[in-house]
């Protein structure tokens, strides 16, 4: 009989909370990781200092899903991926089809959540309309009420989980109906019985079907964004807010906010963005001459190519590898697809030329836009939306094991400027610069 995902993390905590028990009493006083002062100084780049078992980001390989190279997976169902994320296998046949269940179980969107969303300012950024709608949704939250009655923290992570399928079951739902409230794309599309997770929100988000491509490029997307270790903005902030024994609807909503940034989530756009300006500025699809002329026109005016480079990545992001590959078999004629693989043939050898890039490589922001336009979402402004829905399943299962191993409070030490001139061969704030 297939086990449900309750079940199946109920199995495996007792060995997880006894392995982590036997490294931090054997091995506790391990160094890891040692921090400069350009670390600290820099955004703590680099400093290992959390734990995530969900995922890793290789720079020489890319994203890893629990020991599985994003492209080998990539053809999974998020629902799969989620699964894997907590459980570290994939689910049997029926073990998805009693997930698939229990999420849409879980699909219910309270009405007080599309009134407030509503009542938002015409002028609202669909990220600030989901973020407030997850936050709205906390009034469900099966931790909050769980933990106010007291509770044993050794099932903390059981009402975690309950939310967890909550927000799991209703994100895609809202994100939907954040789509069509803000782009008066009329009424709001009910979610579906039968369709699986990524066909439900193309379906809801009112995308034509183009037989069956327009679910195939959303379950795409969905998988490869889901999850990207614990450091970064989103993921580590509701790790942070988590941490507080927040419950999951806060934390994820503080994450979500984080995902809004400019240098997070927001790329994705300013990738297309770039791309299109760059299409009508030669009058359509430029040949790969006028794309390299406009390269150095871009970097000469001391500008960034939005999607080369990474702060991890070495490599070409095995993400944008995988939408090249879906472009090219269902959109290989389509101006601003063949203009972003013109792109990615020439600026990674007029980076080189460059020379100030660490990394001349695409990440996933140059190119997963092109595919989003070709399909019938034409809003930049909406994409980190879908960004939020495909990361929302790593942010909640680190939140989900995190509860269940009794990580606690994030408190990392913070030093004072004066502290760090201090610790530079004890000469204080009055050190000269070093001559150039």
């Amino acid at each position: 009989m297939a086990k449900t995902l309750k079940e199946k993390l109920g199995g495996m905590i007792p060995k997880l909370r006894e392995d982590r028990a036997k490294l931090m009493k054997l091995h506790g006083a391990v160094k890891i990781s040692e921090a400069t002062i350009a670390q600290a100084i820099g955004g703590m780049r680099g400093i290992k200092g959390m734990v995530c078992d969900t995922s890793v980001v290789e720079p020489d390989t890319g994203l890893i899903i629990r020991g599985n190279p994003i492209m080998k997976i990539k053809d999974r169902l998020p629902e799969e991926i989620f699964w894997c994320l907590l459980i570290g296998k994939f689910p049997t046949k029926d073990e998805l089809a009693q997930f698939q269940t229990e999420l849409k179980r879980n699909g219910k969107v309270p009405d007080y959540v599309w009134k407030v969303l509503k009542a938002m300012p015409a002028t609202s950024h669909p990220m600030a309309m989901l973020d407030t709608a997850i936050l709205a949704m906390e009034n469900e939250s099966a931790f909050r009420k769980a933990y106010s009655k007291g509770m044993n923290k050794m099932d903390y992570w059981i009402p975690t989980l309950e939310d967890a399928m909550r927000i799991m079951g209703t994100i895609h739902t809202i994100a939907a109906g954040v789509y069509r409230i803000k782009y008066h794309k009329a009424k709001l599309i009910k979610p579906s019985r039968v369709l699986d997770w990524a066909a439900d929100y193309a379906k809801m988000l009112g995308l034509p079907p183009h037989k069956g491509e327009t679910a195939d490029m959303m379950r795409l997307y969905l998988t490869l964004h889901c999850d990207h270790e614990g450091g970064n903005v989103s993921a580590n902030t509701c790790h942070t807010v988590g941490s507080a024994l927040s419950d999951p609807f806060y934390a994820v909503s503080a994450g979500l906010n984080g995902l809004a940034g400019p240098l997070h989530g927001l790329a994705n756009q300013e990738c297309l963005n770039w791309i299109l300006q760059t299409m009508k500025k030669f009058k359509g699809a430029p040949t790969e001459q006028q794309i390299r002329d406009y390269a150095w026109e871009t970097l000469n005016s001391g500008k960034v190519i939005p999607g080369y480079g990474h702060a991890v990545l070495r490599v070409t992001d095995p993400r944008f590898t995988a939408f090249n590959a879906f472009g090219k078999k269902y959109m290989k004629d389509d101006p601003v697809f063949q203009t972003v693989d013109r792109v990615f043939t020439i600026v990674p050898q007029v980076l080189k030329e460059h020379g100030k890039a660490a990394n001349p490589w695409p990440n996933v922001d140059a190119g997963s836009g092109a595919l989003l336009y070709y399909y019938g979402l034409r809003e930049f402004e909406y994409y980190t939306v879908l960004f939020s829905v495909s990361r929302s399943m790593g942010m909640l299962s680190q939140q989900v094991l995190n509860r269940a191993l009794g990580t606690p409070i994030t408190r990392p030490k913070s030093v004072s400027t004066d502290w760090l001139w201090a610790q530079v061969n004890n000469k204080g704030r009055n050190t000269p610069l070093p001559k150039k």
